[in-house]
């Protein structure tokens, strides 16, 4: 069946006792025991839960993935699997990563527990030049965050198998429903389940997918011994979420092209990133390896700093906010927001400047979505009166 119609089935044949359609909420944090001579399916919620495992196999069957963990956060996701690596171990990372996933590497770096190469991977064979023996893992983040740079998923991956290291994507942008790295030889997906997967900016939450069982095991192990699992009411809402996941993307997407189209005619705008637009520089490899474009767009705006919190400020529909994927449309300056805590020098590195904006364009109608960004791209654009001082009677 096509994932459309999993969806809405996922969940339905988990309560055995009465047999409920819409999947219950198993908010018990602990199991009876029948007796003592074997331990029952579940005991402890930490360690497994029917609502969560329910959410893991929908997400590991979407992802076309052996298994699932899901765990409290996006980056709880991304620092359980770095978990996994041993003390010393080097990681390849893409130049130009979630602000949040460069800290926490910059941090284990400088904690003497890994270390990290970050590196543009723009051109494949650039890897090769960055693999030392004591390394364990490529990352990659594609479409990146916030420029939305594509990396060639099916060379990555062939280099790092012939390397002998592992390959993870982060596919939060896309989600399982436009991409599926698996297919292109990545050992682990990670999510930010908060974004597209959950889709209503009510839950936080993260999930990590392993091509095999051995890795399931691996990341399941890495979770319950941190405690990162996910709750059993956060599963439930990522799998509400889901089951119009198919529906959210394809409206996300068609709002996304038409935005980043006016954009790119804006006299304001100096350039606009969304691979959807054949200018954009990697919208061959994109229509090759993804089944759509998404709904994240960013650009360049032209002007100082004062126009900028203009334009932030003055947005009616799109609410200024750091997160993404949810059915609302948000607007953020990364290099204040998201990726503040990024490395300056990071920053820089991977182009991300104060007159970046990032969108993530929700499902509203398309025309208040364009006279929303209309109206705040003119108003950024006008300067404000200039302040005539007024003599006071005694000095005149």
């Amino acid at each position: 069946m096509h994932p459309q119609t999993r969806l809405t089935l996922a969940g339905q044949r988990t309560d055995s006792a009465y047999k409920s359609v819409s999947l219950p909420i198993y908010q018990s944090a602990i199991f009876r025991f029948d007796d003592t001579d074997g331990k029952p399916e579940y005991d402890y919620s930490r360690s497994g839960n029917p609502t969560r495992d329910a959410l893991e196999r929908t997400i590991a069957d979407l992802e076309g993935g052996a298994g699932a963990v899901c765990v409290a956060s996006g980056m709880a996701a991304i620092s359980t699997l770095l978990s996994m690596y041993e003390a010393g171990a080097h990681i390849v990372c893409s130049h130009d990563c979630y602000g949040g996933t460069e800290r926490l590497l910059t941090w284990l770096q400088n904690q003497g527990k890994l270390s990290v190469s970050f590196v543009d991977l723009s051109d494949p064979s650039s890897l090769s030049l960055h693999i030392r023996p004591e390394t364990r893992a490529v990352w990659v983040e594609t479409p990146s965050n916030p420029l939305l740079r594509v990396y060639d998923l099916r060379e990555i991956g062939l280099i790092a198998s012939e390397a002998g290291i592992e390959f993870v994507v982060d596919n939060t942008f896309l989600s399982p429903v436009l991409q599926r790295p698996i297919e292109f030889g990545a050992d682990f997906v990670v999510h930010s389940t908060t974004k597209y997967m959950n889709g209503h900016s009510d839950v936080v939450s993260g999930a990590i997918i392993a091509a095999t069982p051995e890795n399931r095991e691996r990341a399941h192990f890495a979770a319950n011994a941190l405690g990162a699992t996910s709750a059993p009411f956060d599963s439930w809402l990522i799998l509400r979420g889901l089951k119009t996941l198919p529906l959210r993307m394809k409206q996300h997407e068609e709002n996304a092209h038409a935005v980043a189209a006016y954009l790119n005619s804006h006299d304001s705008v100096e350039q606009v990133f969304y691979p959807g637009l054949a200018s954009h520089r990697d919208h061959d490899l994109a229509s090759t390896q993804q089944s759509g474009f998404g709904g994240m767009v960013s650009f360049e705006v032209k002007g100082d700093a004062a126009s900028i919190r203009r334009l932030l400020s003055s947005t009616r529909v799109f609410t200024l906010a750091e997160s993404l994927g949810g059915v609302e449309s948000l607007i953020e300056q990364p290099a204040t927001m998201s990726h503040a805590s990024m490395r300056v020098e990071a920053r820089e590195e991977a182009g991300i400047t104060d007159n970046i904006i990032r969108l993530s364009v929700g499902i509203g109608h398309i025309d208040d979505l364009l006279e929303d960004l209309e109206q705040a791209l003119e108003s950024a654009r006008c300067q404000p009166a200039p302040t005539i001082k007024v003599q006071s009677p005694a000095h005149v």
